[in-house]
């Protein structure tokens, strides 16, 4: 389990991956957020830049701290706002409505402190999330989230974070208006996580296919002596795409077109 949360298990998306190393085993983000524990500037120095004994020391005064969310002890991350006294573990903070921002200096807020958007706007009657389609609630809240560039897109809190994880930060933006300035910074504040990374749909060449030239002939009989998947670079076993789709091919021979010609349609498009 975790030193800091005390989970084995938990959201990746929140608490990112798990890392072991000197007998010490966190959560990335547990690190980043635990209170008045510090980085070192090489990140080969002890856990991610974590030194041991400080992480010690952070586990042994979290085990004094009971979290404000689940009441249990072992609480790391104290609220940012100062004379408030709040404790809670990085992965209870969605379920508190707490606040944790995923830049330095990854900051952290309590339900009652945490940071609000400052939007003078207000859904219309029926207005859905344009990411899942689902209504949004009547008013603003900490599930319920307004662009702040357009005002009229509307969306829950885990949708756009799951978008914010697909896209990655340099292609984020408002799934409405296409803002990507002040909506990242905006999002950034109210604690959305953005990754630092190449969007999910560019994952193992995912598009690869998209990029493919149709290379075979599709007339209904091929005459080419060579097949279907063979052709010359002039003459009458040319393999011409159709001009409109792209996505069938012909021998100038098999569809009987002159040499002469270098545009041709499918049946489908024509």
């Amino acid at each position: 389990a975790c030193m800091l949360c005390r989970r084995a298990e938990a959201d990746p998306d929140i608490c990112g991956d798990k890392r072991e190393k000197y007998g010490l085993c966190a959560h990335v983000f547990c690190l980043f957020f635990a209170t008045l524990l510090s980085r070192q500037g090489n990140d080969r120095v002890g856990l991610m830049g974590f030194l041991p004994r400080e992480i010690q020391i952070a586990v042994r005064r979290a085990a004094q701290k009971h979290c404000c969310v689940c009441s249990q002890s072992g609480a790391t991350i104290m609220c940012c706002k100062e004379d408030c006294s709040r404790w809670f573990h990085l992965p209870c903070a969605k379920e508190g409505s707490c606040v944790t921002q995923y830049i330095p200096d990854y900051s952290s807020y309590c339900r009652e402190h945490r940071p609000e958007q400052d939007v003078q706007a207000t859904p219309e009657p029926g207005t859905e999330c344009p990411i899942c389609m689902e209504p949004v609630e009547d008013r603003m809240t900490f599930q319920s989230m307004v662009c702040p560039a357009c005002k009229r897109a509307w969306f829950h809190r885990d949708c756009i974070q799951g978008q914010a994880l697909r896209a990655g930060a340099l292609f984020f933006q408002c799934p409405l208006c296409r803002d990507s300035e002040a909506f990242a910074v905006e999002m950034f504040i109210m604690g959305i996580r953005i990754p630092f990374r190449l969007p999910t749909w560019e994952d193992n060449d995912a598009f690869t296919d998209l990029g493919e030239r149709h290379s075979r002939c599709s007339a209904r009989k091929c005459l080419y002596p060579g097949g279907r998947e063979e052709a010359e670079e002039e003459g009458p076993w040319a393999l011409l795409l159709c001009s409109s789709c792209a996505a069938e091919g012909t021998h100038r021979r098999c569809s009987g077109l002159r040499n002469s010609i270098n545009s041709w349609e499918c049946d489908s498009c024509a």
